[in-house]
């Protein structure tokens, strides 16, 4: 997921520069985002097990739609072929 680079730390945003690369000039991408398998360089543990965020209150826009139970966390789990959470 992409986003814009005004979420960036030094834009005067909160995602650390550390975390995220640059896709083009006005976007960027959280590093492990770009690859297969996808797996987020802020992200800990154990798909379909516990995860969590290690970068929670900073994370980019894009990561907000997929909190517990929205839209986004059915896809994404449908996806990995993980049962829907209700």
């Amino acid at each position: 997921m992409e986003f814009s680079v005004y979420e960036m730390d030094f834009a005067g945003g909160t995602v650390p520069a550390g975390m995220a690369h640059e896709v083009n000039g006005n976007t960027w991408r959280m590093h492990g985002t770009d690859a297969v398998p996808i797996r987020c360089t802020a992200l800990t543990g154990a798909v379909g097990e516990k995860v969590g965020c290690t970068i929670y209150p900073l994370r980019p826009a894009p990561c907000h739609e997929l909190v517990e139970g929205s839209e986004a966390c059915h896809k994404a789990r449908a996806k990995l072929g993980l049962p829907s959470l209700g």
